[in-house]
């Protein structure tokens, strides 16, 4: 048998060679998008017990964009785990459970007493069974069109935008009131059967990518002209956009009904008559 010479390994050709794996660091890539995540969460806790929402709120944002990331890189790279998604699920109980509960607390529940913080405990509570229950029916399948319930992420926008919008805080017990809404209707729909709208089926590497291309930029120009309005619009229009579809699909199944109904010529015909034309 030819053995080869320890001394003339760098005659082999490069095609002899075996091929080379991945780099770890492009397996841990998606991981360290989690960890920023994590971090960003972190964060707007400990801006928030400091008293300045202005800057605690845009790090929910900052862990919005970093968790749509990791995913996609994750499947991009071929590096997804369990691991990583056990992981990405502790790290956004974090950052959209405890860090906006903690931010909408100090910025204006505090001063409905144990009212303030068992609204903030429910939120927690809610998210956290939001990603058990989002993990369970990812790992089942089904349409990745939709999500059952409203997504942590974009709940947790809802009290973030707020509170960036309006940095002063809620110091009367009355104004302190109408914060529990931004607290309990994001926390109610993230358990919630009703269907949200997700963006994941979404391709950019499509040949002709131009229209989402040309929409990303136009929310980042908006975003930098305006972000307190726009971020708020974007918040408050993803949570009322479920309930408006329901609404159209509720509505064209009614007229969808009408016309089978009376509307069609056919429908006055029998079903016999109507197969021998």
């Amino acid at each position: 048998m030819e053995q080869s010479t320890p001394g003339l390994r760098f005659l082999r050709r490069t095609s002899d060679r075996p091929p080379r794996r991945f780099s770890r660091g492009v397996a841990l890539l998606p991981s360290l998008f989690t960890v920023a995540n994590l971090f960003c969460g972190y964060a707007c806790v400990v801006y928030a017990m400091r008293g300045e929402y202005e800057t605690a709120a845009p790090f929910i944002g900052f862990a919005i964009v970093l968790d749509m990331l990791d995913g996609r890189i994750a499947r991009m790279t071929g590096t997804a785990s369990d691991f990583g998604l056990q992981f990405d699920s502790l790290a956004d109980v974090i950052s959209f459970g405890i860090a906006p509960a903690i931010l909408s607390f100090a910025w204006g529940l505090s001063s409905l007493g144990r009212l303030g913080w068992a609204v903030g405990f429910l939120f927690v509570t809610a998210a956290a069974l939001r990603l058990a229950r989002f993990n369970i029916q990812s790992a089942a399948g089904g349409d990745k069109r939709y999500f059952v319930g409203m997504p942590s992420p974009a709940a947790a926008g809802v009290p973030a935008a707020t509170v960036f919008a309006y940095p002063a805080g809620l110091q009367d017990p009355g104004e302190a009131l109408l914060g529990l809404a931004m607290v309990l209707l994001p926390a109610l729909l993230m358990v919630s059967t009703i269907r949200f709208r997700s963006f994941k089926t979404i391709d950019l590497r499509t040949r002709r990518p131009y229209t989402v291309i040309f929409l990303i930029a136009a929310g980042i120009m908006l975003i930098t002209t305006s972000p307190q309005f726009v971020l708020v619009a974007m918040a408050y229009t993803y949570l009322a956009s479920a309930f408006v579809e329901m609404l159209v699909i509720r509505i064209r199944h009614r007229g969808g009904r009408g016309l089978s109904e009376g509307g069609r010529p056919d429908a006055a015909v029998p079903a016999q008559d109507r197969a021998t034309r």
